[in-house]
């Protein structure tokens, strides 16, 4: 079987959360004898093909953005050839990009749409094109929700309940090789201890400025790893409250990643907005037996974060209950470990790459019969 994934950005170009879905299931589903290629955009230098890791990547080039989403005539092209070749259509939501694609170009292939997140920003643009959505989504094959919570609470979901089904994303450990003992010195010796850990692109809906706030007062020590476009606002705005108690790393290499997550007494992960559909960095910190402390927006970070058990769960954007968060943690090591064991256990149970690519490649398999 051949699939087809086609999404705005996907590596080497770009690190998120939705790249490493797609990455997870394309190495995954590959055992099982399904073949994944991935059509993606990217700047002029990028146009063309590669590969990432035994992964086929075709390049489109960017050619005007909408509301921050990319647009790209000549990709329709491409995805008509490419699309001819595969048996089956993968879909990333949202991204009106790919709406348009697959009613113009993708011949009446059967496909399967991962539903990431519901549209929260852009509501003027939304209103406008959601005709197209609608009948997008009414023509896709089968609908994937990342959680159950995102399944009960998004009002488009609730349209097309008949053909979605639930499949957690899920982490393969062998991604993650332990780190060696210069690396976890080198960041023993840079940090303070113990500290909680970010992980993720640093956008408007982390709710960073919000964990900024809790800081201001707090004995807890943060450190953020990532990059994004309120990276700079982020910096000005701890130093103008003088907190001395994070640290920004920006980018880092993966070892690097996996030393903090080793190193860390916990993860916090303050999304706010339901633009953060799971949080895959807060499904590493389960992997990794850490302590969570997150929001409840109603989607899937409450699936991997269970309040009183995995973690504890605060209302969004209330700085003060994020405080009060990371003190109780601090101030209850034994609560804060048991809550780490019973994450990575939580992890095993439901979270594995494993059953993710058993899952979809059953469902792609229930698709083409």
């Amino acid at each position: 079987m051949r699939v087809l994934h086609f999404y705005r950005t996907f590596y080497p170009a770009s690190y998120g959360g939705i790249e490493q879905v797609i990455y997870q299931i394309c190495h995954g589903c590959e055992p099982r004898g399904i073949f994944a290629e991935v059509l993606t955009l990217g700047s002029r230098e990028r146009v063309g093909d590669t590969v990432f890791d035994t992964i086929p990547v075709h390049y489109a080039k960017t050619q005007f953005r909408i509301g921050g989403a990319e647009i790209s005539a000549s990709a329709i092209g491409r995805f008509r050839d490419l699309a001819a070749k595969a048996d089956l259509l993968h879909y990333h939501f949202p991204w009106p990009m790919a709406d348009v694609a697959h009613l113009l170009a993708s011949a009446g292939k059967p496909s399967v749409l991962t539903y990431h997140s519901d549209i929260v920003r852009q509501i003027r643009l939304y209103r406008i094109y959601r005709p197209l959505m609608n009948v997008f989504l009414g023509r896709i094959d089968r609908i994937v929700a990342t959680s159950p919570n995102y399944l009960q609470t998004s009002p488009v979901l609730a349209q097309y309940r008949d053909k979605t089904s639930v499949i957690p994303i899920g982490l393969d450990e062998a991604n993650y090789p332990g780190p060696d003992a210069a690396r976890l010195a080198y960041w023993r010796a840079r940090l303070p201890a113990p500290f909680f850990l970010f992980v993720g692109m640093l956008r408007y809906y982390k709710g960073l400025h919000i964990l900024l706030d809790a800081l201001k007062g707090s004995a807890a020590n943060v450190v953020i790893v990532g990059a994004g476009p309120i990276e700079h606002a982020l910096k000005d705005h701890a130093r103008r409250e003088g907190l001395g108690n994070v640290t920004f790393l920006g980018a880092i290499p993966d070892e690097d990643k996996v030393a903090l997550l080793t190193l860390c007494y916990g993860v916090v992960f303050p999304s706010h907005l339901r633009a953060e559909a799971f949080g895959v960095s807060l499904l590493e910190g389960a992997m990794f037996g850490k302590p969570m402390i997150s929001s409840e927006i109603g989607t899937g970070t409450s699936h991997v974060n269970v309040g009183g058990v995995t973690g504890l769960v605060v209302p969004p954007g209330d700085s003060a209950a994020l405080r009060a968060a990371l003190a109780r943690l601090l101030d209850e090591p034994q609560l804060a470990r048991q809550m780490g064991r019973n994450a990575r256990a939580r992890y095993l149970e439901l979270f594995r790459a494993e059953q993710m690519c058993a899952s979809y490649a059953e469902l792609y398999r229930g698709v083409l019969r």
